[in-house]
């Protein structure tokens, strides 16, 4: 793991490993290479096999964005997440001027499709409103692709988190949204990470494959909540086999004591894994859990390893 960090030093440093990193910067003031950051993405090469590094100066960039499948190996860094934002106010069921129905999938503000995909402070944000419905601001539909110090703010459907299966890592980022706001298919551990509810409902909608060890990790998190909100689910399945752990996270008071929803189909109870592990707050309430639901043991707990999550792909946490 040690290996894989150093190398990736070496790249934001400029040292070409297997080929010659590539920096460019976007800044809205005309002082970069770009002044939008999809011309950016855009001027990335398709089958891309190289470091491309991408900085983006301050600004709210007002845009749909998208990352080709082909572009592997991309990297954006903000100047700040609090004040380098990527918006856009698309939702399902928007009629786009060429007259294509928008879907859930498509509502996103930021698509990322490629491989090897980093992002780093950086907000994505989807504004279509409270009463909107689905509205993405961030979907993940890549393979290894990593978020540190990042902000995904929206409502319902803020993260699709794996739109198919595949690995995604979220350290110290806040996650805000009402309705099923992390959803999807993919194996993501979210490490040290703030999961911010504005509205009573439901946290986590994974729809895990049966045969992929785990879905959702949630290690060390907060979990927290607006203040009026007060019913709230850690998670209902949106496929039968869906996959969320909690360990060592804080659980706020709008946590509700049977803490999961089998999202009215009784049969999800018998093939949804959910589970916590040293669960604390005013929301931790291992006795009033579901019945289908897991307390684990340390020893269990213990099992959630890097490889145990992501298989053969190995980085330092």
């Amino acid at each position: 793991m040690k290996k894989v960090w150093l190398t990736y030093v070496l790249l934001l440093a400029g040292v070409s490993l297997f080929a010659q990193t590539v920096k460019k910067t976007v800044a809205k003031d005309g002082s970069g290479d770009y002044t939008t950051i999809q011309s950016a993405l855009d001027a990335v090469p398709l089958n891309n096999d190289q470091p491309y590094i991408i900085y983006i100066k301050k600004g709210v960039y007002k845009e749909k964005v998208h990352l080709d499948s082909s572009k592997d190996h991309v990297t954006l860094i903000g100047e700040d997440e609090f004040s380098t934002i990527i918006t856009y106010d698309d939702h399902s069921g928007k009629v786009t001027p060429n007259g294509d129905t928008l879907r859930t999938s498509t509502s996103y503000t930021f698509a990322v499709n490629a491989a090897d995909f980093r992002a780093e402070h950086l907000t994505f944000q989807n504004t279509a409103g409270a009463n909107a419905g689905q509205a993405v601001a961030l979907a993940v539909k890549g393979d290894r692709a990593t978020f540190l110090h990042c902000r995904m703010i929206a409502f319902q459907d803020t993260l699709l988190a794996g739109a198919t299966p595949g690995r995604e890592y979220y350290r110290e980022c806040y996650i805000e949204g009402s309705t099923d706001f992390i959803f999807g298919a993919a194996a993501a551990l979210f490490y040290k990470c703030r999961i911010h509810s504005n509205r009573n409902s439901f946290i986590t909608a994974a729809s895990t494959p049966e045969r992929q060890a785990a879905g959702y990790v949630f290690r060390d998190c907060r979990i927290t909540a607006d203040s009026g909100v007060a019913k709230v689910f850690l998670g209902r399945p949106w496929r039968p086999f869906s996959s969320v752990t909690y360990i060592n996270c804080y659980l706020g008071e709008h946590i509700l004591p049977a803490g999961w929803n089998n999202w009215g189909k009784a049969s999800n109870e018998a093939t949804a894994r959910y589970a916590e592990y040293n669960s604390y707050g005013p929301g931790a309430n291992p006795a009033a859990r579901v019945n289908w639901a897991r307390q684990l043991s340390k020893k269990e707990a213990a099992k959630y390893t890097q490889e145990y999550i992501y298989g053969d792909w190995k980085f330092q946490l």
